[in-house]
């Protein structure tokens, strides 16, 4: 892959009004057009300072007067977060300002950065891997602390140094086969098939562990699916503004008033969660409400985590007693008794203690969640997110694992075949490939254009 030779500026703080805004260079001249657009107010100019020396300021036009106060920092490559020369000019967070200060760095040499091209030229001068470059989107979309947690790890490199592992593993593997193949005459003694079945053996079941991790790096990723079900009027468009601390659904006292599912996400006793609010569960002749009935339906089939709902200042229902049993033949679910603030009506506990369901009492007005909280934590423990950073959390690198697994596979099988060493040697050679992938040390450049597109300008 090609290293850039230009130098990129952007915005590296959010759009609107804020306190501070943030421009941000890379490239051989980022500091000489930093000098350009920055005047010192000290008795020294900017590159007489040490680098990573905060510098106080004038930010300048294009025209080369001043807009603002600011402060300038550069870096030297490749000791910077790109690998190459590096400047920030930190301003007020004014719109105007900003845009002037941008245009005047444009002016001078630089040019538009594109999606995560600052860390895509972290990745290419060699200062962060494929998969720590994937960990800076992770951190920046986190949606929990356990997600931002995991992120943290992976830009640390567990990710990579588990991959790594493996990676030496195989290559020992490869280097005894070559030095047999090629020196036949030295006195290399050959693997016993026993032995390098193990050694093969090692690898896959590392492979396959962590493939499993999969489906925990995609709850940390998207959240759980957890669907909050029951009668109309149970309170549950309620619990969701309470859990997400705003009012996300609409709340009436008129049955059929939720439609259609309403998604939105929090964190509730450290486990992401992906909420879906669902339109009450019941017998309806109007088409509308009986579509959203069905798509209630729908959202409990398809759920990690279902919340029955249960209003307990109402008289049980036997509707209330399937509903709990469906929710536990399809998914973990929690039995949550609604309104606990209210007197509560008589009910066959009895019953509910039958379906084996742990519950939990609520209430939405006064905010009491506590219960909840804790349930949620049981269900979801925090062993089960593994060690920070070594899972995988998207598809891309599952699929390149996926590929290492099954070539080392396909090489214990040639092993017990009796293949040549020559055959056997191309699968190992696959596994290393795909391998390579996750760290980035063999993957294409149409993919990592791909990998960069989805960050945000000005990271």
């Amino acid at each position: 892959m090609s290293l850039q030779t230009d130098t990129i500026a952007a915005l590296s703080t959010p759009p609107g009004p804020g306190a501070i805004g943030i421009l941000r260079m890379s490239g051989p001249d980022a500091v000489r057009i930093a000098e350009r657009c920055f005047e010192s107010l000290g008795p020294k100019a900017l590159q007489d300072h040490p680098p990573r020396t905060l510098v106080y300021g004038s930010l300048l036009d294009s025209g080369g007067a001043p807009i603002d106060r600011a402060l300038c920092t550069y870096s030297l490559g490749p000791s910077s977060y790109t690998g190459e020369d590096t400047a920030e000019l930190q301003c007020h967070g004014s719109p105007m300002v900003l845009s002037l200060g941008l245009e005047a760095l444009f002016a001078a040499g630089a040019r538009q950065a594109g999606p995560g091209e600052f860390t895509k030229r972290a990745f290419l001068n060699g200062r962060l891997d494929l998969a720590q470059a994937e960990a800076v989107g992770d951190l920046l979309e986190a949606r929990s602390r356990e997600g931002a947690r995991h992120a943290a790890g992976q830009l640390a490199g567990a990710l990579s140094e588990r991959i790594g592992g493996i990676w030496s593993a195989l290559v020992d593997v490869m280097a005894h086969f070559h030095a047999v193949l090629d020196y036949p005459d030295e006195d290399i003694d050959p693997f016993r098939l026993e032995e390098l079945d193990t050694a093969l053996a090692d690898q896959e079941g590392e492979l396959s562990a962590l493939l499993a991790t999969c489906g925990r790096g995609r709850l940390l990723r998207d959240g759980v699916a957890c669907a909050i079900v029951g009668r109309p009027n149970a309170g549950k468009s309620s619990l969701l503004n309470a859990m997400v601390g705003w009012d996300r659904a609409i709340v009436t006292e008129i049955p059929g008033t939720t439609r259609d599912t309403v998604e939105e996400r929090c964190e509730l006793g450290g486990v992401p969660l992906r909420l879906i609010d669902t339109a009450g569960l019941r017998d309806t002749d109007d088409p509308v409400e009986r579509l959203g009935v069905e798509r209630s339906r729908r959202a409990m089939e398809e759920a990690g985590l279902i919340l029955v709902l249960i209003d307990a200042s109402r008289p049980a229902a036997e509707e209330d007693f399937s509903l709990l049993r469906q929710a536990v033949s399809l998914a973990p679910a929690i039995l949550v008794w609604t309104k606990g603030d209210l007197p509560a009506a008589p009910c066959p506990v009895g019953r509910y203690e039958e379906i084996g369901c742990p519950a939990v009492t609520v209430s939405a007005r006064t905010g009491y969640l506590d219960e909840l909280c804790n349930e949620i934590s049981c269900a979801f423990p925090q062993d089960l997110w593994g060690g920070y950073g070594e899972i995988l959390t998207n598809v891309r690198q599952e699929e390149a694992a996926r590929r290492a697994r099954e070539a080392v596979r396909r090489a214990r099988e040639a092993l017990t075949a009796g293949v040549t060493l020559d055959a056997l040697l191309t699968d190992v050679e696959e596994a290393l490939s795909a391998l390579g992938e996750l760290t980035g040390q063999s993957v294409r450049e149409e993919v990592t254009d791909r990998i960069f597109a989805k960050f945000c300008v000005g990271k």
